[in-house]
């Protein structure tokens, strides 16, 4: 991260800062590893984290009333509500980074795709609040995630294309179009409107494209895909995603051989670069997994060290080189997320 960005996020950490000290909140801190300001709202015991990335992205005039609206949410609505009858027609799913930050409560979730999880906001006018796994709602997780999916409009597009096209959804903060996904069958919905059998993209939290399987247009959004994906602080995914035979959304998979094979395996390296590297922030003895030109990858344990290895098609050790397979029988898995491998000793 360069320095002018370091600097513009201390600088919103600060002017969100004043504004909860102006409100009375005395123990208001700023994480800079995690981007996020926390503080504990009176009488609330659990702490509240505010997330500053989508604050950040709103670039322009008028940060100060963006600022002063988003903090008022969260004084407005310090916590969950107290009662299952009042939280379940507030409720959401969400598509994120399988990667809980250190100094968040255990949100409640479960794994959507290779990467991502799928969590529950309570989703509030001027902000929006993780569900906790610790609720006290007197109901189950699977009632929870449910109720959250039913909340979605599922909302369908009319008309339909003559030849392949891209589609894009905008989110206005209301819509949650990359929870859709999350929707049986509502991808594969838009195979009229499309042109062909929907692939679809949610680089970041407000965007999602669709276009149709082996059209022109997919080398081009795979590209797209990954540049806003890693420009963007509100992040989702590099990667194609499809419905399978019973609606389900799923990775898009490309043969040996396919024209989009080399893009497959890019995307889906990118995203587990980007999230073994966020859990590697908080986690000792974390190995590097880098990224050739060809989309493999490969994990880099350091020398006469122990360490915790990420997936990676194949593992260096010095200047030596080996296939994954090699190497993990020497390995034990661990129960991290995303899935890591401990490593003693090198088998060498």
């Amino acid at each position: 991260m360069g320095l002018f960005q370091r600097v513009a996020r201390a600088r919103l950490a600060s002017q969100v800062i004043r504004r909860l000290r102006r409100a009375g909140v005395a123990d208001a801190r700023y994480h800079s590893a995690t981007f996020s300001v926390r503080f504990t709202p009176e009488g609330d015991p659990v702490p509240t984290v505010l997330r500053l990335d989508g604050l950040l992205a709103q670039r322009g005039r008028g940060r100060r009333a963006r600022v002063d609206r988003f903090v008022g949410g969260f004084l407005r609505h310090p916590g969950l509500p107290a009662t299952w009858e009042e939280a379940k027609p507030l409720l959401r799913p969400v598509l994120r980074g399988a990667t809980t930050p250190a100094d968040v409560s255990a949100p409640l979730s479960r794994p959507a795709l290779p990467f991502l999880s799928e969590f529950v906001v309570v989703d509030h006018p001027d902000t929006m609040t993780y569900v906790a796994a610790d609720h006290g709602w007197g109901v189950e997780p699977g009632e929870v995630f449910a109720a959250a999916r039913a909340n979605l409009s599922a909302a369908t597009l009319v008309g339909s294309a003559t030849e392949p096209m891209v589609v894009q959804f905008v989110d206005d903060g209301d819509a949650y179009w990359t929870s859709h996904l999350l929707l049986d069958g509502w991808l594969a919905g838009l195979a009229g409107q499309v042109g062909g059998r929907p692939v679809a993209f949610a680089p970041e939290r407000g965007s999602l494209l669709v276009t149709a399987d082996g059209s022109d247009h997919l080398p081009r959004l795979f590209a797209q895909a990954e540049a806003a994906y890693l420009d963007s602080p509100r992040a989702i995914t590099p990667m194609a995603y499809v419905s399978d035979d019973t609606g389900r959304t799923v990775p898009y998979q490309a043969g040996r051989g396919s024209p989009y094979e080399i893009c497959v395996r890019r995307a889906e390296a990118v995203l587990a670069a980007k999230e073994y590297a966020r859990q590697a922030e908080q986690l000792p003895l974390a190995a590097e997994l880098l990224i050739a030109d060809d989309g493999r990858t490969r994990a880099l344990w350091p020398k006469d060290e122990p360490a915790l290895l990420p997936k990676a098609d194949e593992v260096q050790f010095g200047d030596t080189i080996r296939p994954w397979s090699e190497v993990e029988p020497h390995l034990t898995p661990t129960p991290l997320t995303p899935r890591r491998w401990h490593g003693e000793a090198w088998p060498g």
